[in-house]
């Protein structure tokens, strides 16, 4: 009898640390999974912003634009930007060099340039050029909380 009292302990405590360990692995891949962007097509983008009714979040970009650069480096590569995206928008990414009837629908005319779009697809505002982190940070609330409808983005960003 006394040996049974005695495994007892140890089974839970071997129960107890298997689930530790799972949870800490699962933890772990979350992480992996949000140190970048996960960018959809354009078609993509729009078809799964509707089905999962979040806003969306269009980045237009070229090869050669060098404040895209700069923007894909610091702004986009940001843990909080990262994660406000992952958690709140669809994030399309479109280069305007092989997609020039997409950017025209946008009327794209420097690069970068970055645009919120509705989960129905209805274009929301847009922000030409390079954005540092804590700005474009502040324009996802802006957008994500609805916002927008309510004051300018300058009167949300003096509050």
């Amino acid at each position: 009898m006394q040996k049974k009292q005695m495994i007892r302990p140890l089974i839970r405590a071997r129960t107890f640390f298997v689930f530790a360990l799972i949870g800490l692995m699962v933890s772990g891949l979350q992480a992996v999974a949000a140190d970048k962007i996960h960018w959809l097509t354009y078609e993509e983008g729009l078809a799964l912003a509707k089905q999962e009714q979040k806003k969306i979040f269009v980045h237009f970009y070229a090869d050669w634009c060098a404040y895209c650069t700069k923007m894909d480096k610091e702004t986009l590569k940001n843990p909080a930007v990262i994660d406000y995206l992952t958690k709140h928008f669809i994030s399309i990414r479109v280069n305007s060099d092989n997609n020039r009837r997409i950017a025209r629908e946008y009327f794209i005319r420097g690069l970068p340039s970055t645009w919120f779009v509705s989960a129905d697809g209805e274009k929301i505002s847009s922000l030409p050029g390079y954005i540092e982190a804590k700005l474009l940070l502040r324009a996802l609330q802006f957008i994500h909380t609805d916002s927008y409808k309510k004051v300018s983005f300058k009167e949300f960003l003096d509050n």
